[in-house]
């Protein structure tokens, strides 16, 4: 158990995030975790961790760091113009990393969230099972906040005999966010609520991310899309990638640190599979959605987890 990061710079928003807070939204606590899951799962991989650990999610402008002890690191997900002492780094690569070196984040060239593994994991007291920062309750993560200038982090087994650094994804298996490609949905279970002349328009039209979205979930703007009647329903769950629409008709994707229930209409709800390449989206980004079935959703998904398999069995061996 060594300090193994002091925060010189912040940067825009960078948290302590795991897989999320299960069990718990019945309670009304939401589950909070990395937005970008497969991400924070294999830079967790990379590093020599089990995907699971807590990771440092980093939003678009990501923070300074002085590395206080040797280390393996690995970083996930956007790409941050990441350097070790002004060298630059890749993301999707493990790397080893000297007391005294400066860690920097530059220019965001693709993507949103870069997360940031270190070998042996940030020891990080567990709230409700979760070392997942909740920033609106002010729990988990560091001191239930973003972290600060001169803020110390602490890593668990930093024995690096057991890592070797240079583990990389290959490039054919390397997520491409910059590829325009429709989001995929499967249907939302307010079918009543909307006509089908609302649904093939949903299907049809484009929308804007708005400067509104965040961890809770990502507004998105564009032609209205009417209700049959009205868009109120009677609170129920939402999941990660539900999206609803208010009275409004503007849509808007539920993500990480949604709350548990939900009063408006259901339209559809993206996939798991998607929502990375939907989070890594910026700002002012476009989104169109394809429908597909639950069973190709479904199949999508056990894929994912093979491939994620795989590549735990290569890195072990």
């Amino acid at each position: 158990m060594k300090e193994i990061f002091e925060v010189i710079k912040p940067g825009l928003s960078t948290s302590i995030q795991d897989l999320g807070r299960a069990g718990y939204q019945k309670y009304g606590i939401p589950t909070s975790g990395a937005m970008d899951a497969f991400a924070h799962r294999i830079a967790n991989l990379l590093a020599g961790n089990q995907e699971e650990e807590a990771t440092l999610e980093i939003m678009l402008m990501g923070p300074q760091l002085k590395i206080l002890q040797d280390a393996v690191i690995a970083i996930g997900g956007a790409d941050l113009s990441a350097t070790i002492d002004e060298a630059p780094l890749q993301p999707w690569k493990s790397y080893r990393v000297y007391s005294g070196q400066i860690l920097s984040f530059g220019k965001p060239i693709y993507g949103t969230y870069a997360y940031l593994a270190v070998k042996g994991a940030f020891l990080i007291e567990e709230v409700m099972e979760s070392k997942s920062t909740y920033v609106p309750a002010g729990i988990g993560g560091f001191e239930g906040r973003i972290l600060q200038k001169g803020d110390r982090l602490i890593a668990g087994d930093t024995d690096l005999t057991s890592v070797r650094a240079g583990r990389y994804l290959k490039a054919v298996d390397t997520p491409n966010y910059e590829q325009h490609r429709p989001i995929r949905v499967i249907a939302g279970p307010d079918l009543a609520a909307f006509s089908n002349e609302t649904y093939q328009q949903f299907y049809q039209e484009s929308y804007r991310i708005t400067e509104q979205s965040n961890r809770m979930g990502y507004r998105l703007e564009g032609k209205a899309l009417p209700h049959a009647e009205e868009a109120d329903i009677i609170s129920d769950a939402v999941l990660p990638g539900t999206i609803q629409v208010p009275a409004n008709g503007q849509p808007i994707v539920l993500l990480s640190d949604r709350q548990t229930t939900g009063g408006y209409a259901r339209i559809a709800t993206v996939i798991t599979a998607d929502i990375p390449f939907l989070v890594q989206k910026r700002i002012g980004s476009e989104v169109q959605f394809l429908s597909i079935s639950l069973e190709r959703a479904q199949a999508d998904y056990l894929q994912q987890q093979r491939y994620l398999q795989l590549l735990r069995t290569g890195l072990n061996h």
